[in-house]
C-alpha cells in the first residue's frame, strides 16, 4: 500500500506507524512512512457507502418491508436508524478516525482486556467473505450464461420431445437455479461432487478481490469508483423501465400499503432492528478501518448522517425498482392463472357460470376472476384461485429474489439478454465493494497489530484470498448452498451483536462517554450535542441487548431449519438442520466469540506477571473516570517492534503520573 501523510497528524509523533510497521523515531534510513490515507473525499465516500450499501440492499430490505407492514416497517426503520443506527455508526466512525487504527488497535487502545473484541470483528469478516464470495462466484456464473439468446432459463429443456419433468413440475428458472447453476443435492447430509463450473466462478471471484486488494485502499479504491457507482446507474435504469409495466402500479401499491398493527410485534422490531445493524455494517470493524485512514479534523458526524441516508434511499429506491418488476412479474403469473381457468370453464356447464367473455381471456380483469372465484369456490372443481398477493410473495427473498424470482421476471422483457447482464453485473459490483470493505476489516488491524505483516501487505493479501478460496470450496459441492445459508443465517448474527454491545458498552462506561465527547471535540474542534451520551450509555445499549436476548430466545425456541430442494417434487423443503450441522453452528459462533474471553484473561495473566504495573497496583478494571487524558496518544506498549524501547503506559487512558 503506498504511503501518503494526513494532515493535522502532528500529534501522532513518536507513535509507531501501524500500517508501515516502523516506528517514528527509528533513524531516517529505516524510518517508515505515515499511515496511508484518502487521497480525497470522495474516495472515502464511494468505501464507505460501498461496503454498507450491499446485496442486502436489494433483496433482504425489500423482502422485510413487504412482509413486515409496508410503510409502517419503514417509518419503523427510520426510528431505530435515527436512535440506534447512526449513533452506533458514528461511535465507530469517531473512535477509528481518532486512534487512527483497525478494530483491534481501537479496542487494544481503550483498554488491553479489550482487545480480543477486535479479534471477534477479524472472525466474523472472515466468516462472512467465505460465503459472500460464493454469491458473486454464482453471479459470475449467471453473468457469462447472459449472453445467449433465448436465456438458457427461459425455456424448459427438452429431450427428443419430451420436456424435462423436474422443469415442468416447477418453471425454468427454478430448475436452471438448482439443476444446472448448483446442481443441488436433497439435503445437507448428502454433500455430493464439487460443481466444476462453481469452482471456476469462485476462483475468478476471489482474483478479481485481490486484485483490487494487493496494494490497499489505494488499489481497492480504483476499482470502487466503478464499483459504487455503477449500481445506481443499473437502478435507475431498471426504475424507468420497470415503471412502464403492466403490473409495476399493483406491485408498488402491495409494496407500501401500510399495516400499523405489525408495531405490537416484537419481532418485527427484532428484524427491523437486525436490519439496521446489518445495513451500516456495525461490528464488522471495516468501518473503523476506513475511517483511520481520514484526517483528523475530519467531519465524521456529518458523515455518519450522510452514509447512513444513502444507504437508506438505495434500499428504498431498490425496493422501487424490485416490486415494481415483481408486480409485472405477479401480474403474468397471475393473467396466465385467469386464462387457465377460464378455458376450464368453456367446457363445465356451472350453475354460476361468470358473465366473462370466455373466448377472450384477456379481457377479464383478475379482480373480477378473484371475486366471483370466492363467491363461488366451495362448489368449484379443478379451478383455482389466482391471487397476486400470492404472487408477489413467491420466491421474495435472499437468493431466490435474484436467481429465481427477478430472472423470471427478466425472460419476459424485450432484450431480456440485455437486461440479465445488466442486473448480474449490478450484483457483482455491489458484492465486490461489500467484499473490499469486509477484507479491510480483516487485514488492516492485523497490519496494526503485527509489523511482520505490516511490512508484507501483498503478501498478506495474497495469502488470506489463496485461504479464502480453498475454505471456499466447501461451498462448491452440490450441497454448497446449504452451507451458504447456514453461514449467512448463524455465523455472523450472534457474534456481530455481542461485539457491538461490547463496542458500546466499553466506550459509554469503561471509557466514559463524557469523556469519547471530549476526544471528539479536540479532534473536531466542537463537541457534539450530550444526546449522543445518553444514546449510547442507554438508548443503544439497552436496544443492543434487547437484540441479543431476541436473537438468543429465538434461535433456542425455534428448531434452526433450511430450506431444501426435493428433486422428486420439484419443491422447496424446509428440513431441520441434522444433530452434526448443530455442533458446526454452535463452533462457528463459539470459534467467533472465543477471543473476547481469551483476550481478557491473557491481558490479566500479563497484568499479573508485571509486578510493578499499574494494573497491579490498581486492582482489577476500573470504570474511568471522565476527566483524564484524551485519546491522543497512539502508543502501543505492548508493541515488540524494538525491545529496547520504553514508552509510557496508557492502556485505559492513563499516563504514569496518574498511576
Amino acid at each position: 500500500m503506498e504511503k501518503q501523510p494526513l494532515p493535522d497528524d502532528g500529534d501522532k509523533t513518536g507513535a509507531p506507524d501501524p500500517d508501515g510497521g516502523g516506528d517514528a523515531v527509528q533513524p531516517a534510513a529505516s524510518e517508515a512512512p505515515s499511515r496511508a490515507g484518502w487521497n480525497s473525499k470522495v474516495e472515502y465516500f464511494l468505501a464507505q457507502v460501498g461496503f454498507s450499501v450491499g446485496l442486502g440492499n436489494v433483496w433482504r430490505f425489500p423482502y422485510l418491508c413487504h412482509q413486515n407492514g409496508g410503510g409502517a416497517f419503514l417509518l419503523l426503520y427510520v426510528l431505530l436508524m435515527l436512535v440506534v443506527g447512526i449513533p452506533l455508526f458514528f461511535l465507530e466512525l469517531a473512535a477509528g478516525q481518532d486512534i487512527r487504527q483497525g478494530s483491534i488497535g481501537v479496542w487494544k487502545y481503550i483498554s488491553p482486556r479489550l482487545a480480543g473484541i477486535g479479534y471477534s470483528s477479524c472472525v466474523v469478516c472472515f466468516f462472512v467473505a467465505l460465503y459472500y464470495n460464493v454469491i458473486l462466484a454464482w453471479s459470475l456464473f449467471y453473468l457469462g450464461n447472459s449472453f445467449q439468446y433465448p436465456l438458457p432459463w427461459q425455456q424448459c429443456p427438452e429431450h427428443g420431445n419430451v420436456t424435462e419433468k423436474e422443469c415442468e413440475a416447477s418453471s425454468p428458472t427454478s430448475f436452471f437455479w438448482y439443476r444446472r447453476a448448483l446442481n443441488i443435492t436433497d439435503s445437507i447430509d448428502q454433500v455430493g461432487s464439487f460443481n466444476p463450473y462453481i469452482v471456476g466462478c469462485l476462483l475468478a471471484a476471489w482474483t478479481i478481490v485481490c486484485l483490487g486488494m494487493f496494494k490497499g485502499i489505494k488499489s481497492s479504491v480504483k476499482v470502487m469508483y466503478f464499483s459504487s457507482i455503477f449500481p445506481y446507474v443499473v437502478l435507475v435504469c431498471f426504475l424507468i423501465r420497470s415503471l412502464k409495466l403492466d403490473g409495476a402500479a399493483e406491485g408498488i401499491a402491495h409494496m407500501f400499503y401500510p399495516k400499523l398493527s405489525i408495531w405490537a410485534d416484537i419481532q418485527v422490531w427484532r428484524q427491523a432492528a437486525t436490519q439496521v445493524f446489518f445495513a451500516l455494517g456495525l461490528g464488522f470493524g471495516s468501518i473503523i478501518a476506513y475511517s483511520s485512514y481520514n484526517p483528523k479534523n475530519n467531519n465524521c458526524h456529518r458523515d455518519a448522517f450522510t452514509v447512513s441516508s444513502i444507504n437508506f434511499l438505495t434500499s428504498l429506491l431498490a425496493t422501487l425498482v424490485v416490486f415494481a418488476v415483481l408486480g409485472f412479474r405477479a401480474k403474468k403469473r397471475v393473467m396466465t392463472c385467469v386464462a387457465r381457468n377460464l378455458k376450464q370453464l368453456q367446457w363445465q356447464h356451472h350453475a354460476d357460470m361468470p358473465t366473462f367473455n370466455l373466448s377472450d381471456p384477456d379481457s377479464v380483469d383478475w379482480r373480477a376472476y378473484s371475486s366471483w372465484f370466492n363467491q363461488h369456490n366451495e362448489t368449484l372443481a379443478n379451478l383455482t384461485d389466482c391471487d397476486l398477493e400470492k404472487e408477489m410473495q413467491t420466491g421474495v427473498e435472499g437468493t431466490g429474489l435474484a436467481f429465481i424470482a427477478f430472472t423470471e421476471a427478466m425472460t419476459q422483457l424485450p432484450g431480456s439478454p440485455f437486461w440479465s447482464a445488466l442486473f448480474f453485473l449490478m450484483l457483482l459490483n455491489l458484492g465486490l465493494s461489500t467484499m473490499f470493505g469486509t477484507m479491510e476489516g480483516i487485514l488492516a488491524p492485523l497490519r496494526d497489530r503485527f509489523a511482520s505483516l505490516a511490512r508484507n501487505k501483498t503478501k498478506l493479501t495474497v495469502a488470506s484470498c489463496v485461504v479464502g478460496f480453498l475454505i471456499g470450496l466447501l461451498f462448491t459441492q452440490r450441497c454448497g448452498n446449504y452451507f451458504v445459508t447456514m453461514f449467512d443465517d448463524y455465523s455472523a448474527t450472534l457474534p456481530l451483536i455481542i461485539v457491538v454491545v461490547f463496542e458500546t458498552f466499553s466506550v459509554s462506561w469503561l471509557y466514559g462517554a463524557d469523556r469519547f465527547l471530549d476526544d471528539i471535540q479536540a479532534m473536531l474542534g466542537w463537541r457534539p450535542s450530550v444526546v449522543y451520551k445518553y444514546l449510547w450509555k442507554y438508548v443503544c445499549l439497552v436496544a443492543m441487548l434487547g437484540l441479543l436476548g431476541a436473537t438468543t430466545v429465538r434461535m433456542f425456541m425455534e428448531t434452526p431449519t433450511y430450506m431444501s430442494w426435493n428433486q422428486e417434487t420439484a419443491s422447496e423443503v424446509r428440513l431441520p438442520y441434522p444433530g452434526w450441522a448443530l455442533a458446526v453452528l454452535a463452533l462457528l459462533i463459539v470459534f467467533a466469540m472465543l477471543p473476547v474471553p481469551v483476550g481478557f484473561i491473557y491481558s490479566v495473566l500479563q497484568d499479573r506477571r508485571r509486578p510493578t504495573s499499574r494494573h497491579t497496583e490498581a486492582g482489577l478494571y476500573r470504570i474511568v473516570n471522565f476527566d483524564e487524558t484524551p485519546m491522543t496518544d497512539m502508543t502501543d506498549p505492548d508493541r515488540t517492534d524494538d525491545p529496547d524501547r520504553t514508552e509510557p503506559d496508557h492502556r485505559n487512558g492513563f499516563t504514569p503520573s496518574e498511576s
